[in-house]
């Protein structure tokens, strides 16, 4: 029952940064995801793969998982250097 906390990456149909500051932590997968033979879905019975847990800071994600022990991982976060480049500097 391993844990992952991470800050999400920004959306790829979006330009800003909205919902990119908060952390997530997730569970992840115990067990494999299955196949249904007769309609062909995929579903698992893990119930812990769809708990999303939102954090305003890392120390309340950590703090959160030491309390309830679970063990978890802190995933680097990655952040993009904006470019910023007036509309003039295409035409030098």
């Amino acid at each position: 029952m391993k844990a992952r906390i991470y800050q999400p990456a920004k959306n790829a149909m979006q330009s800003g940064t909205g919902k990119t500051h908060k952390w997530v932590l997730e569970f992840e997968p115990e067990t494999p995801k299955k196949i249904d033979p007769v309609m062909g879905w995929t579903g698992s019975s893990d119930m812990r793969g769809q708990v999303k847990l939102k954090f305003e800071t890392l120390d309340e994600a950590q703090g959160y998982a030491d309390r309830n022990g679970i063990p978890f991982e802190v995933l680097p976060t990655h952040k993009k250097k904006r470019h910023i480049q007036a509309y003039a500097d295409n035409f030098k």
